[in-house]
């Protein structure tokens, strides 16, 4: 399958801030790509220089082995979605659609066709002559995303769109975006800072950081084998605590409350260095029964967290003052579990990691 976009060491400078830092990557025709990152961190400066909107300071970004540097935003194959949609409100959900049709002087009769089509395709067949006021949050976003499809770009380009959504409606429309994606078959590029979104849409994510690609990955690989402790930390909850490393074959650390754990080297760790140790919530065994490959302790209940499907335990490592967050099983036998409570835990050598 070939590339619908390859970015070449790509650096943009604001006079002595450097936003984005020697960035490669490659999107595949018809894949959803996202690129995750805090707040700050140069993903949307990366967007705007593949949208034409800024020139990058030196590197190269090519659409289907075309390169782009020079070429002006409405003369790319792309289109862009920002978080706040910018449909004009005075015009109708059709006249909203054509509008770029329109500036390309395409004629009433195929404007019609397409604009009929792309409702069918977004799911809105009966919107055409709805009023912007008229639609829900979830409905606008539909429609923005038609306004950019009926252009057919090679690439659309979306930045936090779902930002603005009120949280169960920002959760249906995760589902929807891709589905939507995967049955038009265009190339998605996201951006977002929230990691659900990036992990439940995309076929592979870019974890950013202070300019720079951390790592590039499908989301399962991201959480399972994360390749930096920052990664780590942003990717899901866990549990992180200073460690030294005690042994390296096996490989074990040792907490500076006493504590030692088997675990694994996601990096190269020498005999005496200091690390940090990850433990996710739900990789931790309540009363386990089996003993093998088990790093076991006890800990003693602080507090039950109920979340509905995602209640967790916040517990204290027994004699130390350290806190540990636990998943708690669905399950009837722990419905009795509350502060104070005393309980062994354990928690499976290679579900532990090391950075």
């Amino acid at each position: 399958m070939s590339n619908d976009l390859e970015v070449e060491n790509l650096v943009r400078d604001f006079a002595a801030f450097r936003a984005v830092d020697n960035v490669n990557f490659e999107v595949k025709q018809g894949s959803f790509f996202s690129i995750l990152g805090p707040s700050g961190c140069g993903k949307t400066t990366l967007l705007r220089m593949i949208a034409g909107f800024l020139e990058p300071s030196s590197g190269d970004i090519r659409i289907r082995e075309k390169s782009v540097l020079g070429v002006p935003p409405n003369l790319r194959p792309v289109n862009l979605i920002f978080q706040h949609l910018s449909l004009f409100p005075m015009m109708d959900v059709k006249e909203n659609i054509s509008f770029g049709l329109k500036r390309r002087k395409v004629s009433q009769a195929e404007i019609n066709k397409q604009v009929s089509t792309i409702l069918e395709r977004v799911g809105l067949p009966d919107y055409a002559s709805k009023q912007i006021n008229q639609l829900s949050g979830g409905q606008k976003q539909r429609v923005a995303i038609a306004r950019a499809l009926i252009l057919e770009p090679s690439i659309l380009l979306l930045d936090e769109p779902l930002g603005a959504l009120d949280l169960k409606l920002r959760e249906q429309m995760k589902i929807e975006l891709k589905k939507l994606q995967q049955e038009v078959g265009t190339t998605f590029v996201y951006i977002t800072h929230d990691q659900s979104e990036a992990l439940v849409m995309s076929d592979h994510v870019a974890v950013m950081n202070n300019g720079e690609f951390e790592q590039i990955d499908t989301p399962k690989n991201l959480y399972t084998h994360p390749g930096t402790g920052f990664v780590a930390d942003f990717i899901g909850e866990n549990n992180s605590f200073d460690a030294t490393v005690s042994s390296t074959d096996p490989f074990k650390v040792k907490l500076d409350m006493g504590h030692e754990f088997f675990a694994r080297a996601m990096t190269s760790l020498a005999k005496g260095t200091n690390c940090k140790l990850y433990i996710r919530p739900e990789s931790i065994v309540i009363n386990p029964q089996h003993t093998e490959n088990l790093n076991k302790f006890g800990v003693v209940v602080k507090n039950v967290l109920f979340d509905g499907a995602n209640t967790k335990l916040l517990a204290v490592i027994e004699n130390t003052s350290r806190e540990i967050m636990a998943a708690l099983p669905q399950d009837k036998r722990f419905d009795h579990i509350k502060p104070g409570d005393k309980l062994d835990v354990g928690v499976y050598n290679d579900s532990c990691t090391c950075f």
